[in-house]
């Protein structure tokens, strides 16, 4: 998949200096203050960026994520000019959710396609055996679609930074809800036997010390199980009164249904953000996932409270024209929007136009405002503090769609700061 924008998609033009942008950039730099700074994949008319997905295999549901993605860049460079004046070309990669081949592609994405950045790989696994090799090479790996609390923390990866809420702070929020609705809650909870899953739960357990909430029945799966049933036969017999849900989308959906199935019990159900996409849910049937609980930072494009939002209005818009085979009901089409924009903002904030100016952008983020995202949820980052996106509010599945209810939480002010 490509969006290309460029007359000769090979060709790559290495930029001796960079300094100054021309009228669609935003700032200028020196070109003395830019001078000797990596400029692989970008030109005075283009930026080539790569991004690695699931296309294939357990997780191929975030296959969507690309397409709202492409359908952003395409807007742009047919209507905008680009970034800053450079038409983008985005090359996305499969890996099947398999590590080792989200490193061959990495590699690819670097050595052989030249790209400036690689945007978006996703997958905590996948992500964490690619970021030695990125910031070896020195090559910006922004925004990846995982919340790992580990790529805001972490000060050996500079070169690497998340964009969604981490998963501990996810977890946090759980967490409080649980001791204002159901304070002596005994939980049981599912998750992936990754990095992923052990974060979320991890940042639950924390998050829950001192209180008379606890857990008593874990189960864990493989991504590579083909059901989790009988995990989750283990997990009703515990007759827990809340099911903590930390799952990919196709065991979400397994999840969900393994739920409804089993009448006798009747747990509160927490669906990881993740997980909580309407393609996750469709296929249980909406009659059996009524109450589940979730929490979000994004508009829903299913939410009528966004059905004149001027966003939401250009997102359907651009959806239809330039990915008509795209359903912009989707979630994930409205997060890769979302991303995408961000990336646009972040790029245009760059002093220079080089590797070593977006690695530096991403994070100085001072209340970046991205339209796709909830009223009340800005890109922030600085120093110590790698985490652009730290708000999330809470919402409940109600005939058809997720309702949100109460008030945005920013988990920074209610928690205090994620250190490593």
């Amino acid at each position: 998949m490509r969006v290309s924008a460029i007359g000769a998609a090979g060709l790559l033009l290495l930029v001796a200096a960079c300094g100054g942008r021309d009228s669609g950039g935003a700032g200028t730099a020196a070109s003395g203050e830019c001078r000797g700074q990596q400029t692989t994949g970008i030109t005075d008319k283009s930026i080539k960026l790569g991004g690695i997905y699931p296309l294939s295999g357990p997780a191929s549901a975030y296959g969507d994520i690309p397409k709202g993605i492409k359908a952003y860049f395409d807007y742009i460079n047919a209507e905008k000019g680009g970034i800053g004046g450079r038409k983008v070309e985005f090359v996305v990669r499969d890996d099947g959710y398999q590590p080792p081949k989200a490193v061959e592609e990495a590699r690819r994405l670097v050595e052989q396609e030249q790209v400036f950045a690689l945007f978006q790989t996703l997958g905590t696994p996948s992500t964490t055996a690619t970021w030695d090799y990125t910031n070896q090479r020195k090559v910006p790996q922004v925004f990846v679609a995982t919340g790992a609390s580990k790529w805001g923390t972490d000060t050996a990866h500079p070169w690497t930074i998340g964009w969604q809420p981490n998963y501990v702070s996810e977890a946090r929020v759980y967490a409080q809800y649980l001791k204002k609705e159901k304070p002596q809650a005994k939980v049981a909870v599912l998750y992936q036997n990754d990095d992923f899953g052990k974060d979320l739960l991890g940042g639950f357990k924390r998050a829950v010390e001192g209180t008379g909430i606890t857990i008593v029945a874990e189960q864990s799966y493989e991504v590579t199980d083909p059901s989790i049933d009988p995990q989750m036969r283990n997990l009703a017999e515990s007759k827990a009164e809340v099911f903590l849900d930390i799952t990919t989308p196709k065991f979400g959906s397994q999840a969900l249904a393994a739920d409804a199935r089993n009448t006798a019990w009747n747990p509160l159900h927490l669906i990881n953000n993740v997980s909580a996409s309407i393609t996750v849910l469709k296929p249980v049937g909406f009659a059996n996932v009524q109450g589940v609980v979730s929490a979000t930072y994004y508009k829903d494009p299913n939410d009528p409270t966004w059905q004149n939002d001027p966003e939401m209005t250009l997102y359907r818009q651009k959806m239809r024209q330039y990915a008509p085979g795209a359903d912009p009901d989707v979630p994930y089409h409205t997060f890769g929007w979302a991303v995408a924009n961000s990336f646009h903002k972040a790029m245009e904030a760059a002093r220079c136009p080089t590797r070593e100016g977006l690695r530096d952008s991403v994070r100085d983020l001072k209340g970046v405002k991205i339209d796709m995202l909830l009223p009340g949820v800005t890109l922030d980052t600085g120093q110590g503090d790698g985490f652009p996106i730290e708000s999330m509010q809470l919402m409940r599945f109600k005939g058809e769609r997720w309702e949100l209810f109460g008030d945005v939480i920013d988990t920074r002010k209610e928690f205090g700061p994620l250190t490593g």
